[in-house]
């Protein structure tokens, strides 16, 4: 089809403006003018055509079914504030001052044209600019700054006693002392501490060793501004992929551009290639994009991906993540579904058998591991949401994380028991099916008793804490749109979820409302892949209009930005303004084919069929055709028209097809021809909201007899809790604790004008008695050698898989009573974000387990840095007992060679 008038006009408006960014890229000042068209969906912030989507001066059109064009350009260069806030890290921690409490540079020009750049600021001492600046003055292009550290009072204090006390009162000890960053809110600079350590040009230096360490950075560079093509014409050969034809070009040519895409998503080697950005193979990513598209499109491919992600000893691996990994991030259980996606698509019985163990065995490791017999949930990080400060309070450290109870996370463990049992079934293993059938609706229970919000309509985001866990009322989205999916919410609940689920203008973000504070990412993101399972559920219980504006906020991005990006912002819709980003994303573009696949045609496979349940959205009814749609040994060519999900008529081969199923032992190529009623579906609504944030999580310590935080503005009330449950409300922030007996844990969660919680703080242990007994492990076991300080009593042991593998612990207590375990540990293998070297151990009382101990990564070789694994309560009857915390073979870590750590002495804490 060659261009029309109007397409070579929009050609020439592209050329021109791409000449005109040589120097500066600019949002265009005009708009192209389309065709007089009905919109298919439209917003205050873009609408979406038969052949094209608009956003402000921003076009995207395609101009055939195998090409598109768009004059996108990222505003995220335009008007930047100048007002600079930062912070200063050592070791990239979060560690100078107060959260929400920074430095502010102004960065405009000086008088007489000096130099932006500070005084040497001291650590910990807060740097106020009071340069003026109008309200309309905007940070200039590449703007040099900079920015001087005093470190000398750090120094000193290395020097006089051989560590420094942060404001949380940590000892940071100089043989820990590594490197000093600058973080904050104004690129190149980021508040995402954990990764400051990859990002070179944010290390402060001092090359004359004065201690003043000095950083000059250029703010607002154009020439590093993300820019994206201005055309897309296909020039991969498809053709053996399955094809797709309807009457809107758009739908057509993105398809397209998702065949092209998945192709180019694939190694040398046959695994696939998370992202453009991103080699290699990660659980979680080809996980999801094989559910939502490859095991139908690629299977061979999704075989291989999954299989490189195993283990010598037959066990899923977790990706590298939070603290280590396993078990602080536990959703490397999704390969499971994935698993069974690929038999279902294939009915390859070898692969069904190869796979059976791989999963049993994991999911018994994670019994052991990280099933909470106290709530019937699951430990672990939230899924695929595994960038801590994006999604969970600042306080929580890896093993906090390892202790939190999460949404999706425990919908795909529901879910592969599921898988586990189906598969048993298959086998003939009628125990095995019976186990693991028990073990999901145990999980399905606890999601629905712990997790529902029945105030809002929807789940809560994770349970978290410490000897008492709490609620995070937030909403995330894929764990609600896979609890849909799965059936663990049913009937109204499952409407109720997609109806009253938050979404903002465009499209629904992993979490809401965002978090103060934090860039976006995970936070403040919308994510294609996730919105098109939430298309997937909102199609499973008939919400056409959810449904409707899933597609549009798929389509959108793909379109303006000519590439199936990973992210984008969900104030603005930018790619750029995220912290990572990657074009032709593996899991986006699976999930654009799934509205192919999935939505509009509905193919889904049950055990041994593939049904059709279609959902065809109003806005857009006709006809569309899916050729060459292989399901096993079959091959189909399927023709459809009419909308709404009510089959009037479907044949194979001209004869009706009972119940919509293709058998499993059809073969050959075959035709299928579908009608659809065109009736209108039963309204059901869309919770759109404004992108917003909740309050700040406050900072509470404990003085005279009551606790005491930071004021914030536009509070409504703070709620007080002790032990996890309301204690009282106040207006001011402050709270006089009531006398009580006995030892408790204080939290305050602000409550803002507008309703939203923030995250409750950092449990605080109040108490006459606090921890009544201490272990020092060298007692019991041979001390260590290696220098490490900061330890108490007269040393510390190390553990291994070959130096003590087992310890037995005496413990004696006074009187019975139900008592918190927990053990002052240091671990140096590697960062708190990545890596996957967590330590793991098994707590025994003679052959009752009592827990697993988890002893995450605290810092790259940060030997000296000590804190506490998560807590275990045990009930103890008075006297003494042994206790024996030893290597089993469930605990073993995604490294395979490595999980050491040192441990310095058990605490006990009775709280009951």
């Amino acid at each position: 089809m060659k261009p029309t008038i109007l397409a070579t006009g929009f050609l020439l408006t592209l050329g021109l403006l791409t000449a005109c960014q040589t120097t500066k890229p600019t949002a265009p000042t005009t708009a192209i003018t389309p065709a007089v068209q009905t919109p298919i969906w439209q917003s205050e912030a873009y609408s979406l055509y038969r052949d094209h989507v608009t956003q402000g001066p921003h076009e995207a059109r395609a101009l055939s079914v195998t090409e598109l064009v768009s004059n996108y350009v990222s505003p995220a260069n335009d008007r930047q504030n100048p007002r600079v806030e930062f912070k200063f890290s050592i070791n990239g921690k979060d560690n100078e001052m107060a959260p929400g409490l920074n430095h502010l540079l102004v960065a405009v020009p000086r008088p007489g044209g000096g130099a932006i750049e500070t005084p040497p600021i001291v650590f910990g001492q807060r740097y106020v600019d009071a340069t003026p600046a109008a309200a309309d003055t905007y940070l200039a292009p590449n703007t040099p700054v900079r920015i001087r550290l005093d470190l000398r009072p750090v120094l000193a204090a290395f020097k006089k006693q051989g560590f420094y006390t942060t404001f949380k009162g940590e000892k940071l000890y100089q043989q820990d002392f590594k490197h000093v960053y600058i973080a904050g809110g104004t690129a190149p600079l980021s508040w995402d501490f954990d990764n400051l350590t990859n990002k070179t040009e944010l290390e402060m230096k001092d090359p004359d060793g004065d201690g003043i360490y000095e950083a000059t950075l250029t703010l607002n560079q154009p020439t590093a501004a993300k820019t994206t093509a201005a055309s897309w014409k296909k020039t991969i050969n498809t053709d053996d992929f399955p094809q797709y034809a309807s009457d809107y070009p758009l739908a057509d040519a993105l398809y397209n551009l998702a065949l092209e895409e998945a192709r180019r998503a694939v190694e040398p080697d046959s695994t696939f290639r998370t992202g453009k950005e991103w080699a290699g193979v990660w659980t979680r990513d080809v996980s999801y994009s094989i559910i939502l598209a490859q095991a139908s499109l690629q299977p061979k491919v999704a075989m291989n991906s999954l299989l490189r992600k195993v283990s010598p000893t037959g066990r899923i691996i977790q990706d590298t993540g939070t603290g280590g990994a396993y078990p602080c991030s536990t959703d490397r259980i999704i390969w499971a579904t994935a698993a069974w996606e690929v038999y279902q698509a294939t009915g390859d019985e070898a692969w069904l058998r190869k796979v059976y163990p791989i999963i049993k065995q994991s999911i018994a490791d994670d019994v052991q591991n990280a099933y909470d017999p106290a709530t019937g949930l699951v430990r672990g990080e939230s899924s695929f949401l595994d960038w801590r400060e994006q999604t969970y309070p600042r306080w929580m450290q890896p093993v906090d994380i390892y202790q939190s109870e999460n949404l999706g996370t425990n919908a795909v463990h529901y879910q592969a028991n599921i898988v586990l049992a189906r598969m048993a079934a298959r086998l003939g293993d009628p125990g095995t099916a019976a186990q693991h059938q028990r073990q999901a609706a145990g999980i399905k229970a606890a999601i629905n008793q712990h997790l529902w919000q029945a105030d809002k309509g929807y789940y809560g985001q994770f349970l978290y804490g410490r000897t008492s866990l709490i609620l995070s009322p937030k909403a995330e989205a894929l764990g609600e749109a896979l609890c849909v999916l799965f059936g663990i919410a049913e009937g109204e609940r499952a409407r109720e979820v997609v109806a009253r689920t938050p979404t903002v203008p465009f499209g629904v973000p992993c979490i809401y409302p965002q978090i103060p504070g934090i860039p976006p990412y995970h936070n403040d993101a919308v994510w294609p892949f996730v919105q098109s399972f939430w298309a997937l559920a909102a199609a499973q219980v008939g919400n056409e209009a959810s449904l409707t504006e899933s597609m549009a906020a798929i389509y959108r991005p793909a379109a303006l930005f000519l590439t199936n990006k990973e992210n984008f912002v969900a104030r603005t819709g930018d790619y750029a303004g995220t912290q990572i980003n990657s074009s032709n994303m593996l899991w986006s573009l699976s999930g654009s084919l799934s509205l192919v696949y999935k939505v509009l045609f509905g193919l889904r496979y049950e055990d041994e069929r593939l049904v059709f349940r279609p959902f065809v959205a109003q806005a857009f009814a006709g006809a569309r055709r899916l050729t060459g749609f292989k399901y096993r040994r079959a091959v189909l060519d399927v023709e459809m028209t009419g909308f709404g999900n009510v089959l009037k008529s479907i044949t194979l081969d001209g004869q009706p097809l009972a119940d919509a199923a293709i058998p499993a032992s059809l073969s050959g190529r075959h035709a299928v021809k579908i009608v659809l009623r065109s009736e209108a579906t039963a309204t059901q609504p869309v919770n759109r909201v404004a992108d917003d944030f909740s309050p700040e999580t406050a900072v509470v310590t404990f003085a005279n007899g009551g606790l005491r935080w930071a004021a914030q503005p536009n509070i409504r009330a703070y709620q007080i809790l002790r032990d996890g449950q309301p204690l009282g409300r106040t207006t001011e922030p402050k709270f006089a604790l009531p006398d009580a007996n006995g030892n408790s844990e204080y939290q305050v969660i602000a409550v803002s004008t507008a309703g939203f919680e923030s995250f409750a703080s950092e449990p605080l242990a109040v108490g006459p008695g606090l921890f009544t007994h201490q272990v020092q492990l060298e007692t019991i076991a041979p001390k260590a050698t290696q220098p490490y300080k900061g330890y108490s009593g007269k040393g510390f042991v190390e553990i291994s898989t070959t130096k003590n593998p087992s310890l037995t612990i005496p413990v004696t207590v006074s009187e019975s009573g139900v008592y918190v375990l927990d053990f002052r540990y240091a671990n140096g293998n590697g960062p708190i974000n990545t890596n996957n070297q967590c330590a793991i151990r098994t707590l025994r009382r003679g052959g009752e387990l009592l827990g697993t101990v988890v002893l995450p990564q605290r810092g790259v070789a940060e030997w000296s840095n000590w804190g506490f694994s998560n807590p275990i309560l045990v009930r103890l009857e008075k006297g003494t007992i042994a206790l024996t915390l030893a290597y089993e073979p469930a605990n073993q870590n995604m490294n395979g060679t490595v999980n050491q750590a040192m441990l310095d002495y058990l605490r006990l804490r009775r709280v009951e």
